[in-house]
Parts: structure tokens; C-alpha cells; sequence
């Protein structure tokens, strides 16, 4: 298949780009970080130049769209202008959307866990009520409103809290705990923010097989089997890659200043598993990124 994947040059586009890359035709987009996007098929691209993104469609014709570029740091995003956010997130999704509808191409959006209610219980499915706490959180849940009522042939992926270690870009902080552990620092980590942990790797994957079904219309939980605190994630690392668990300084996200944090997005995957989908135990996916990484 040829798949257009836009963000192709940050930190989870680097995984894609590489297993996607085995079997298909890929043409990755970068902006603001070029990451491993330059090692495959690639261009710069910003996805608020409409007429741009019509002629990288027009040249292209992807059968597959994998839609990862965002204003994604929700500390970034109260920062900056509210309207840029709105644009990079809304508009230019419902864009993309509109483009993959004239060529009938499949958009996979990665939305993420924070749209969901971070005070109603844990293991929350996709039915789970949605109050996203964060400017960012808020244009990913406008922007999964803009696809639904553009076309159908979408899947949404509610996607968990990402981790892995990359060669290219280590602005994600499962990258600084295992550097910082490593080095003997001590760290911070939150007692009580609880999410579904999944790695880079298995979450690549899982996207791989997607593509491949006969799927339209479907919000799907995209995260690991476990249940786990910041702290649990950092201390299961010490386990695995032999760090010392005493380095680990344990925080409450009240104790970070203005830090904007949901207390519990832990997402049930039932509805991922229907479809086939398989997700490593959280112990065993760290071992497998830190194996990755050393190879």
C-alpha cells in the first residue's frame, strides 16, 4: 500500500516510519524535527498549508493516511495562542479528512487518552464520558468531531501514554528516566497519574495489522494491559534494566506548579482485542524497547 504519514519525524513517526516501511510505500512528513524521516521517503511539509497537503496528496494518491502531527504538548499548547493550537489540531485535520475522502484513501487518526474524564474510575472504554482537561486534549476530541462528520472511512485511535527510546529523538521522559537512572540522577516521578502504558513498538504494530482490516468507523482504545502509576512505569524500568529503585523521588502532581494532569485515563482494550489485536504484558515490552534500543 502507499501510507502518508504526517509527524513522520517525531518521536513515534520514527517507529512507524520503520515497520511500515518494510512492506509498503511510505512518504513520511516532517516539520519543526526531521528525526529519522530522512532515512525514508520524505518531506518537509506544514499540514496548515492547505494547498500544500493538496498537492502532496495530488502527487502521491495514498491508499492509507496515518495522521500523528500535532500541537501535542499539552504544556506547550497553553502557551502558545489558543487559535494556533485550534488550527494545527482542527483545522487542518478536518482538512486531511476532506483530502482522504476525494481520493477514497483510509485516515488513521491518533487521537489520545487525555479526551476521556480523568475522575471517573479507571479502565475506561470508548464509551467512557469525555471531558478533556487540557487545551491540547480539547482540539484532539474537536478534531475526531471534524472527521466523523466529514466521512467514514476513518478509525480513531484514543492512543495511551506512549514509551520507548529512541536514536533520534529523546524528547519523551521514559528516554530521561532510563538516561537519568542510568546515570545514577535521581528523578521525579508522579505517585498519582495512572494510565495504560504502551510502548512504541507494540503500538506501531498494532497500526500495521489495522491497516490491513476491513474497518471504517471505529473509535478504538489504543493502550497496554496494565494499569500503572508514572512511579510503577519508572520502578518496573529499574527492575528490568538493573537501575536503582532509590533514585526514584516520589511526587504528586499538585507538588509540580500550573502542571496539567488527569488522575486516572487508564483505558479498557476489549474492543481492540475484537479485532485481533495482541499487546505485550508492560514487563515485557520494556524489555523489548530497551532491547531495541541497544541493538
Amino acid at each position: 500500500m502507499k501510507i502518508l504519514i504526517t509527524g513522520g519525524g517525531g518521536f513515534f513517526g520514527e517507529f512507524l516510519n520503520k515497520i511500515l516501511s518494510e512492506e509498503n510505500q511510505i512518504l513520511t512528513l516532517h516539520h519543526n524535527n526531521i528525526g529519522s524521516s530522512n532515512l525514508f521517503n520524505s518531506q518537509y511539509a506544514d499540514i496548515s498549508d492547505h494547498k500544500l497537503m493538496g498537492k502532496i496528496f495530488d502527487e502521491f494518491n495514498p491508499d492509507v493516511v496515518i495522521h500523528l502531527a500535532a500541537a501535542a504538548n499539552p504544556s506547550l499548547c497553553k502557551k502558545l495562542d489558543s487559535r494556533i493550537v485550534y488550527n494545527i489540531n482542527v483545522n487542518s485535520t478536518k482538512n486531511i479528512a476532506g483530502l482522504c475522502d476525494s481520493i477514497e484513501a483510509k485516515l488513521i487518526y491518533i487521537s489520545t487518552d487525555l479526551v476521556y474524564a480523568g475522575y471517573r474510575g479507571s479502565m475506561l472504554n470508548e464509551n467512557s464520558k469525555l471531558i478533556p482537561a487540557s487545551l491540547y486534549a480539547e482540539t484532539k476530541l474537536m478534531a475526531e468531531v471534524k472527521i466523523k462528520e466529514t466521512f467514514d472511512n476513518f478509525i480513531i485511535l484514543r492512543q495511551a501514554l506512549l514509551f520507548g527510546l529512541s536514536k533520534y529523538n529523546s524528547n519523551n521522559y521514559f528516554q530521561f528516566m532510563f538516561e537519568s537512572l542510568k546515570n545514577g540522577n535521581k528523578i521525579k516521578v508522579f505517585t498519582d497519574q495512572f494510565r495504560t502504558p504502551i510502548s512504541v513498538l507494540e503500538s506501531a504494530r498494532a497500526i500495521e495489522e489495522l491497516i490491513k482490516k476491513d474497518i471504517k468507523s471505529e473509535t478504538i482504545n489504543l493502550g497496554g494491559k496494565e494499569r500503572a502509576s508514572r512511579v510503577e512505569l519508572a520502578e518496573l524500568l529499574c527492575e528490568v534494566a538493573d537501575f536503582d529503585k532509590n533514585l526514584l523521588q516520589k511526587i504528586n502532581m499538585s507538588d509540580i506548579p500550573n502542571y496539567i494532569g488527569v488522575k486516572d485515563v487508564s483505558l479498557n482494550t476489549d474492543k481492540l482485542s475484537t479485532f485481533g489485536i495482541k499487546i505485550k504484558s508492560l514487563e515485557d515490552s520494556v524489555r523489548e524497547v530497551i532491547q531495541n534500543f541497544k541493538t
